[in-house]
């Protein structure tokens, strides 16, 4: 499965970039669930930011599994080249999001409103949070929040036709956006700084479009495949 390093390369940075994005959506909770702890008390407010994030993370796998069985039905079929383009375009949109050159991903997050309407009562009244499993729940039923960036990787690693690599994608994915959100609760400002940065977000979404424009079935999929593989002597060989 060599082909799967740069993809899970690509959902990891997506996560790290794209955690500016998950700030504006998870940034205000992540202010509530630390805000009725006491700084002194970091290690407690450390707990139910792993805790909630880890909840975060394990809903978007199964959703990335649940989706990747889909792609599953589709990748058997004669629509199977179409989804790796579709693949490949929609990992260009998100370098082009990550680099800030186009931000129409966002429009997806339309499709997730009416799910969102059915789980937001439910997460409501588990705050405040002041247990460490309370946190995992919160963050599990977040997990579905409509997130533009969260639906577009989602669709992608759906793409794979593959549930298990959809769910692995998936994780990386959230995996990639602890840092941002980890830093904002527990109040680390150079580390946020450091992601927010122009130069760093443009080198990330230029390498996510590197990896789209790879995934795009065509001729330059052989070259690169037989540039990798160059023939070996046939001396090589002998029995």
């Amino acid at each position: 499965m060599p082909d799967l390093v740069p993809l899970l390369t690509s959902a990891f940075v997506l996560g790290l970039l794209g955690g500016g994005h998950c700030l504006g959506m998870c940034g205000g909770l992540m202010g509530a669930l630390t805000l009725a702890i006491p700084p002194e008390r970091r290690a407690q407010r450390l707990r139910l930011l792993v805790c909630y994030n880890l909840g975060r993370v394990l809903s978007y796998a199964a959703a990335g599994v649940l989706l990747g069985l889909g792609g599953l039905a589709i990748a058997n079929s004669p629509a199977a080249s179409l989804l790796r383009i579709l693949a490949g375009l929609l990992l260009i949109s998100m370098g082009l999001y990550l680099a800030g050159w186009w931000a129409g991903l966002t429009r997806i997050e339309r499709l997730g409103r009416g799910l969102w309407r059915h789980i937001q009562p439910h997460a409501s009244r588990l705050m405040p949070v002041s247990s460490a499993p309370r946190a995992l729940l919160l963050g599990a039923l977040w997990g579905w929040l409509p997130c533009g960036l969260v639906y577009s990787t989602l669709i992608w690693s759906a793409s794979q036709g593959d549930a298990l690599r959809s769910g692995l994608l998936m994780f990386a994915f959230g995996i990639g956006t602890w840092p941002v959100l980890l830093a904002t609760g527990m109040a680390a400002e150079r580390v946020t700084a450091l992601l927010r940065r122009r130069g760093v977000r443009v080198a990330g979404g230029l390498l996510v479009i590197l990896f789209g424009l790879w995934t795009l079935p065509g001729p330059h999929q052989h070259w690169l495949m037989n540039h990798g593989n160059a023939p070996e002597p046939a001396h090589h060989h002998s029995h």
